[in-house]
């Protein structure tokens, strides 16, 4: 199941994006656990503002990188609303 194109995703409040200088990679820091995201997580996770509808987050991207698979960005933003990550 894909996340709704009207959906406005942002991070919860006990998580928060870091960028740590040392690996040269960007961390979401929540209790008790830290996840090293890629480049593409780190850019979608970024865009995640509670104000940007998934549509605009996969445009933004898309406008970004032309030719990068913003198709799949719905699906991302699916399963780190499972994890938690998101609300």
């Amino acid at each position: 199941m894909s996340a709704a194109p009207g959906w406005r995703p942002r991070l919860r409040r006990a998580i928060m994006l870091r960028h740590d200088p040392v690996r040269g990679k960007d961390l979401l820091v929540m209790p008790e656990r830290i996840v090293v995201l890629n480049e593409e997580a780190a850019a979608v996770v970024r865009l995640c503002d509670g104000d940007r509808t998934v549509t605009a987050i996969a445009d933004e991207l898309g406008a970004a990188w032309p030719g990068a698979p913003v198709d799949d960005v719905a699906e991302f933003l699916t399963r780190i609303k499972g994890e938690g990550w998101v609300e």
